[in-house]
């Protein structure tokens, strides 16, 4: 089996510590030799994990990308809008690239790239890493088999957790459409997909409510300061920030402000970065729940439900089918059937690599796609990815309008004009 070569842009905790760890523990079939990356902690730390030389290390993707072909892969984990250039550009340079979700807060964008890859005869995958994972490898094969009959309607809630919502998309990178994607691409992409990659027919009309209901002015406490720190009733909320990054269990989120864990740092950083700001005074605009509904070519429907005030960080499913019903959550999905009354439980075995195995899932596929490239598309392909971001965009496009049904069709006819 051939070694492939890959160059990551972005070293950030997807790249740097979700896909390219793969590198590491698989290194007869990848390894990165080369980074680009602003940050020079997380440039070195990389470069030292992978043995990548200085001449290689890149403080920008400009830098990297101006260079002749280094690799035969480009994995690209910029922020959310910073996605688009790069990989145009990688893409041109004849890579094929390996790009986290979502592809792109803008639709023309996400079109631009899946002709790209189209033009340049190279694979674009999209990180959607739920498609890669047992739990829902599983979940697809029952209803491929045909265990529950045709699906009628599906029900997806995903519980965001109230310390998750917290840390990412009111304190962190994620926290403003402005400057990173709306909540139901951001967050929840992987969600349209998973509903799209499950129906396998074409969603043909989507409308949608949410709102940033909690997080805001109005609901700050009496007596609350700017940051957590200067708070005196601090002990009385729930999303304090020393609650999360001083504690064994959420203690861990706290690199993504800074590299080592000691309490000086932390505290240090909740004192001079965004993640010690007072929730209701941090400048978020990402609602804070909100609800898709979806209806399918035939006539099969879908609700989606994102919330950020669960305890729980998890997703729960259940398929309702014309001869059965299928129910997931954590590690069980249990098969009902109309005929037999028969219950059928399947206990899905702990995973050893981030996303319930996704993040390793993946990188696999990918290469080995790439091994075995003859024009065709991926599992995640770009292809696949804009017809789930359509879904997102829509659904965003009927919130902002008051629930306002978007037909599918109408919307992509009216984006492709308007190139």
């Amino acid at each position: 089996m051939s070694q492939l070569t890959a160059v990551l842009i972005g070293a950030g905790s997807r790249g740097a510590g979700g896909y390219a760890p793969f590198a590491l523990d698989y290194p007869h079939e990848l390894k990165f030799v080369a980074v680009a990356e602003a940050d020079p902690v997380r440039r070195d730390k990389m470069a030292q994990a992978h043995g990548i030389p200085p001449e290689h290390c890149y403080e920008s993707w400009e830098g990297l990308l101006a260079r002749p072909q280094l690799a035969n892969i480009a994995v690209i984990c910029t922020q959310d809008r910073m996605h688009y250039e790069p990989t145009m550009q990688a893409l041109n340079k004849k890579y094929h690239v390996l790009l986290e979700k979502p592809m792109s807060p803008d639709p023309l964008e996400c079109l631009d790239m899946e002709q790209a890859a189209r033009d340049n005869d190279r694979l674009l995958s999209i990180c959607h890493v739920l498609r890669y994972t047992p739990f829902w490898l599983t979940i697809k094969q029952a209803i491929t088999d045909g265990r529950i009959g045709e699906v009628a309607s599906i029900q997806l809630n995903e519980n965001v957790g109230y310390w998750h919502i917290a840390h990412s998309f009111v304190r962190g990178n994620w926290n403003n459409s402005d400057k990173s994607s709306p909540m139901i691409l951001a967050k929840s992409c992987h969600d349209m997909d998973v509903l799209s990659w499950l129906m396998d027919k074409p969603c043909t009309r989507v409308s949608s409510f949410g709102s940033l209901m909690h997080f805001n002015a109005d609901h700050a406490p009496e007596g609350s300061a700017e940051r957590c720190l200067d708070c005196s009733v601090e002990s009385t909320c729930p999303y304090s920030a020393p609650r999360f990054y001083l504690s064994n269990q959420f203690k861990g989120w706290a690199r993504h402000f800074t590299p080592d864990l000691v309490k000086e740092n932390i505290v240090q950083g909740m004192r001079e970065t965004d993640y010690g700001r007072c929730v209701y005074r941090s400048d978020n605009n990402v609602v804070d729940h909100q609800v898709v509904n979806m209806e399918f070519e035939g006539g099969a429907t879908a609700m989606f439900s994102m919330c950020g005030f669960t305890f729980e960080q998890e997703r729960r499913i259940q398929i309702m089918g014309t001869r059965g019903e299928l129910r997931a959550e954590g590690d069980i999905i249990t098969l009902y059937d109309f005929l037999t009354r028969q219950k059928t439980e399947i206990t899905i075995p702990p995973q050893t690599t981030g996303h319930g195995g996704g993040d390793a899932g993946i990188v696999r596929s990918f290469i080995n796609e790439v091994r075995h490239y003859n024009g065709q598309e991926g599992l995640t392909s770009a292809a696949a990815s804009v017809l789930s971001h359509l879904m997102a965009f829509a659904a965003e496009e009927s919130r902002l309008n008051g629930g306002k049904t978007i037909v599918l069709t109408d919307y992509a006819k009216d984006l492709v004009a308007a190139k």
